[in-house]
């Protein structure tokens, strides 16, 4: 079992940054590749970004390359997103999610049914 629990939420200009943070607890976390995704209320959940367990491997959408960092410590069980030049269509709930894989990550793990385990969520609001 895997517990999530995402924080660094807030209220924030457009082009300004955000650093949110994955905290798992649990002795399979590091096993774990870890995504972010957000949503909107009436919409569908997006996805941001994946790690793989190691961290050698990352794949990021299109809306937030160049823009969002996603980097882990397993020493800590942390991941992290961190978000630059943040614009008010970045508004939503963040979420972070794991699965336990071991493979690289690309495509493939960019769909919310590829993960077992889901944080509550953090609030992200970028005022324009």
């Amino acid at each position: 079992q895997v517990q999530l629990v995402e924080s660094g939420g807030g209220l924030v200009q457009a082009g300004g940054s955000l650093r949110l943070s994955c905290k798992a607890s649990g002795r399979t976390f590091s096993n774990c590749a870890v995504g972010w995704f957000r949503q909107v209320p009436g919409k569908e959940r997006e996805f941001l970004a994946v790690i793989s367990w190691s961290g050698t491997s990352t794949y990021y959408a299109d809306s937030v390359k160049g823009r969002f960092t996603i980097s882990r410590d397993n020493a800590k069980n942390t991941v992290d997103l961190q978000m630059n030049s943040l614009k008010p269509e970045d508004t939503a709930t963040y979420y972070c999610a794991a699965d336990l894989y071991l493979g690289r990550v690309a495509e493939h793990k960019a769909g919310v049914n590829e993960y077992d385990y889901w944080g509550q969520g953090t609030q992200v609001t970028v005022s324009s």
